[in-house]
């Protein structure tokens, strides 16, 4: 069973649909104890990190979710969802995150260019992907394969290794998608990737 955390902070419905395109078994649910039953976990997140963090923290599900990544069952991340399992975020402040992954989630610095044409921000809409490592998650994903993004702040990981695939906007690389054992996450949505998105999610789901 694939366990979609709603704290009512993400596209619950469209993931939901995808996976369930798979033939996966998924269920969308707002009680935390059904953390503890899911082979799988979805921590999808749509809007300002600090509301979904506090989203999450006061509905209770912190606790089973770190149980269940400490179990080693598989978790994926999904835009704020991963940025959530970072040390801290500078959105609207400085606001502590699930600590599970070693860096801070960053604003996209102002004034960026690229080919003479100012950037915008968020970073929004299609963008490739380079795979830095044999992440599970990718398989039958081609390297350079188109994504979809959207997002203001982007995560800056301390460690090179906990890089699954990675992006360029402007001047800067950032983190596009992790993985450290049984912990997975992409920046973009894979709920918005079309084919590729579709392979992601058939790939966590056959874990």
């Amino acid at each position: 069973m694939i366990n979609i955390i709603d704290y009512e902070m993400g596209n619950l419905r469209s993931v939901e649909k995808a996976f369930e395109t798979l033939g996966f078994a998924v269920r969308v649910s707002s009680d935390p104890n059904d953390i503890k039953t899911a082979d799988k976990v979805v921590l999808p997140g749509v809007g300002a990190f600090r509301d979904c963090i506090n989203n999450l923290r006061e509905g209770g599900f912190v606790a089973p979710l770190l149980a269940h990544v400490e179990a080693g069952k598989p978790l994926l991340g999904i835009c704020v969802g991963m940025q959530m399992l970072f040390d801290e975020s500078e959105e609207f402040g400085r606001h502590q995150g699930l600590g599970l992954i070693r860096g801070r989630v960053v604003r996209f610095p102002s004034g960026m260019e690229e080919h003479g044409e100012r950037l915008k921000v968020p970073h929004m809409g299609w963008n490739n992907i380079s795979l830095k490592q044999q992440s599970p998650l990718f398989a039958g994903v081609e390297d350079g394969s188109f994504v979809y993004f959207v997002h203001s702040y982007y995560c800056a990981a301390e460690n090179p290794a906990e890089v699954a695939a990675s992006c360029g906007y402007g001047d800067v690389e950032f983190c596009a998608s992790l993985r450290r054992d049984n912990l997975m996450a992409t920046q973009f949505h894979p709920e918005k990737s079309q084919t590729v998105g579709l392979q992601i999610f058939k790939n966590f789901g056959e874990l």
